[in-house]
């Protein structure tokens, strides 16, 4: 392609109100066109890149025994209503709804559980037509309540979107590792660090997920990553898993209530009784989990993952109670709340996190407004509660598997991989005759890539301050030849015999043939656009010289002009 003739306009200032560095540079490199928040058209050197990464996504997943289809993003609500997230969804605010000239009701897809639920539901009989997986990459529609990061969270983008439907759970194993080998060679192919962290199932359902995380140093996700050699550990920070020290024993001593007007907060206690360690003060939090009400415990210097909660209480949405909730629980006000003299007949589960394991004479809330307790001990003054891991780790702390200390990382969210189980097949009643000839219901997964989302990522983790550094598999050309000289005839002359001759090798090229554009500004177009190789074509070219950059180094290479077409295929 020929600049003088593309419709490449780039930006000399950075664009406001881009909120990540692959937002800024897209717009500053004039990839996209902003429509509305979250609405993006891609411009030409965009698109090379998306399509590229789409034929790598395609052979893949092929590779991995997937079949390729495409499906409608318009979908009728009733397959929502038979799967039963059509409120789930609806109450999120992510469905874009619409009705048709004939009050029919229709979805635009975010994702594509109910049509291959139904495709396959209809299409599969027996179970000798399984395994099979199904997969397409198509625009999805989510109503983001604030699109984010440009083309990372916004409301119309490209994903893949794979579904596996197998005979029983020892199929679906087998389906769900196929999926998770080829997203590796996919990422492998582009070059981009990642992790793989479990995760919260979300709208979509299931029985476990998978989250794969592309790590990039302004990403919205905090993760907690085990430093050491072999371990493998990593989480979301909310999720992360850290060794607890136990603390050192005491001799119990007689428990003693104290009166705290007003004291609400551990701030204030730990001024309010300063010859007790905020280590040896406990922190009780009632949370609604579903129609139950949770008391956890907590040393008072760790904060609670609420995600971790939720696991321990069988995925029930958990919530803080409010006041009056707290009040009707345990008879005092917020901030005065605790596990010794719960109500007689008090529904409340009580857990605790490991740090309140064998922690002795602590304070607590006495259960009476303005007051705490002194030296209380679990088993002598209250019951022993439920112990898990219930706390946010923290980088520096020592891995729960290994002792080696964990890292802070930061990444954005590149795919999901879900184990569906029955959830979709059973509601919409999709099933097919097993070898005993019963009607049983499919074992799914889904697996979930960002096409666009992907491409941005990339950015996102391979850029410099002078723009982007392309991985080779997903750059828009291989090369970027630039004329420097457009005013001497052997500059024109090797630039123009370079340029048809990379054509001809089937090297994308993007050649800088502006004779209008001095050349501080092509070098600054060029780092911008961030292609892996240029071609420099200037005054040397009299001598029979240009030059060779390799965009990832800045190394410069003087090569001959007869041999600069070989060299650039060969790359």
């Amino acid at each position: 392609m020929r600049l003088s003739r593309s419709h490449l306009r780039t930006l000399r200032e950075t664009p406001s109100g881009a909120d990540s560095e692959s937002h800024k540079l897209l717009l500053k490199a004039g990839l996209v066109i902003a429509h509305a928040a979250g609405i993006y058209s891609y411009t030409p050197i965009l698109w090379r890149a998306i399509r590229k990464l789409m034929a790598i996504v395609s052979e893949e997943m092929d590779r991995a025994g997937a079949q390729e289809m495409l499906m409608p993003v318009l979908s009728p609500e009733e397959l929502w209503e038979r799967s039963g997230r059509l409120q789930a969804y609806g109450e999120s605010g992510l469905l874009f709804r619409l009705r048709d000239r004939r009050d029919a009701r229709f979805v635009l897809g975010p994702t594509h559980e109910e049509v291959v639920t139904d495709l396959v539901g209809r299409t599969i009989s027996s179970y000798r037509q399984l395994p099979l997986t199904l997969y397409h990459q198509s625009v999805k529609f989510r109503d983001e309540g604030r699109p984010q990061y440009g083309l990372i969270r916004g409301r119309e983008f490209t994903m893949k979107d794979a579904y596996s439907f197998d005979a029983d759970r020892a199929g679906l194993d087998a389906s769900y590792a196929a999926m998770r080998a080829a997203y590796e060679r996919i990422l492998a192919r582009c070059e981009l660090d990642h992790v793989y962290v479990e995760a919260d199932v979300g709208e979509i359902g299931g029985a476990s997920s998978e989250e794969v995380l592309v790590l990039a140093s302004g990403g919205s996700e905090a993760l907690l990553r085990c430093t050491g050699d072999g371990c493998g550990h990593v989480g979301q920070e909310a999720l992360a898993r850290s060794a607890c020290e136990p603390p050192a024993p005491a001799e119990p001593l007689p428990v003693t209530e104290v009166a705290t007007p007003g004291v609400t907060t551990i701030e204030h206690l730990a001024g309010f009784l300063p010859d007790v360690s905020v280590t040896r003060m406990v922190k009780s939090l009632i949370f609604r989990a579903g129609d139950d009400a949770v008391m956890v415990l907590i040393r008072a210097d760790r904060e609670v993952s609420e995600a971790k909660v939720r696991r321990v209480v069988a995925g029930h949405e958990v919530a803080l109670a409010g006041p009056d909730d707290v009040r009707d629980l345990t008879g005092a006000e917020v901030g005065f709340a605790g596990p010794v003299g719960l109500p007689a007949g008090s529904p409340i589960r009580v857990l605790a996190d490991e740090t309140v394991r064998g922690l002795g004479n602590f304070v607590c809330g006495a259960n009476r407004t303005d007051h705490h307790l002194v030296n209380a001990n679990l088993g002598r003054d209250a019951p022993e509660p439920e112990f898990a891991d219930l706390r946010v780790a923290r980088a520096g702390e020592p891995c729960a598997r290994c002792g080696a200390a964990l890292e802070r990382l930061a990444a954005f969210e590149a795919g999901h991989l879900f184990m569906l189980g029955t959830k979709y097949s059973s509601a919409m009643g999709a099933t097919f005759l097993d070898s005993s000839g019963r009607e049983t219901p499919f074992e799914m997964g889904c697996y979930g890539l960002g096409i666009t989302r992907l491409v941005a990522l990339a950015i996102e983790q391979k850029h410099d301050d002078r723009g982007i550094v392309w991985p080779k598999a997903l750059a828009p050309y291989q090369a970027h030849l630039v004329l420097l000289s457009p005013d001497r005839p052997p500059a024109v002359e090797a630039a123009e015999r370079i340029y048809e001759q990379l054509l001809e090798a089937g090297v994308d090229v993007l050649y800088d043939d502006r004779a209008d554009v001095r050349a501080g500004a092509k070098f600054a177009d060029a780092d911008l656009l961030g292609m892996p190789w240029r071609i420099n074509v200037g005054r040397a070219a009299d001598s029979g010289i240009v030059e060779l950059v390799e965009r990832a180094t800045g190394l410069v290479t003087e090569v001959p002009v007869d041999e600069a077409v070989a060299l650039t295929a060969r790359l």
